[in-house]
């Protein structure tokens, strides 16, 4: 079932975390944080919706870094019941889709409580002071093929944020399959 963002509140800050990843480090918010700007993204192996676009968001990523963004991605999935999204097959999946950003695991899921994070995918652009400015999605693609002349919606409102501090007035909200959260 497609689950996405209903109660968005911009300019609040990013909360903390320090979480593993699937390159054997731990890293916390600020080992992420960019110059420009920082996107943390929710997504998960198992998900359609983050399937159809994991190669995209890579390369979108790639973009922003350089520009200097930071950039990680968390899977806070409850992996006893959705195994696809354990921590050793995110191994695999960052390694067959070449993710340039860590991919982080929210194994006690308190990260994504604390974002409020309520699918996969689950976009949140900070500006430099890492307060919230950007919550939306990648692109207009959902799981199948992206339409002709899209446009790269998070990169367009990352570059307007770090260019004028302000959040783009125009945001959809991310589509996705919803947290497996634990019970």
């Amino acid at each position: 079932m497609a689950a996405t963002a209903t109660d968005i509140v911009l300019d609040i800050p990013a909360p903390e975390f320090k979480l593993q990843a699937t390159d054997g480090k731990t890293y916390a918010l600020g080992d992420i944080a960019g110059e420009k700007g920082t996107v943390i993204v929710f997504i998960c192996n198992h998900c359609p919706y983050v399937k159809a676009v994991i190669d995209r968001l890579a390369e979108d990523a790639r973009v922003l870094m350089a520009e200097g963004f930071g950039f990680a991605a968390i899977c806070a999935n409850d992996a006893k019941n959705y195994p696809e999204d354990s921590f050793a097959n995110m191994k695999l999946f960052a390694s067959l889709h070449k993710l340039p950003f860590p991919y982080l695991h929210d194994e006690s899921q308190s990260v994504a409580r604390a974002y409020g994070a309520v699918c996969t995918p689950d976009y949140f652009g900070y500006d430099p002071h890492l307060k919230l400015k950007y919550r939306g999605r990648l692109d207009e693609g959902r799981t199948g093929p992206l339409p002709a002349g899209a446009r790269r919606e998070l990169v367009e409102a990352m570059r307007a944020i770090a260019a004028s501090g302000v959040a783009p007035k125009d945001q959809t909200p991310a589509i996705g399959c919803s947290i497996k959260w634990k019970t």
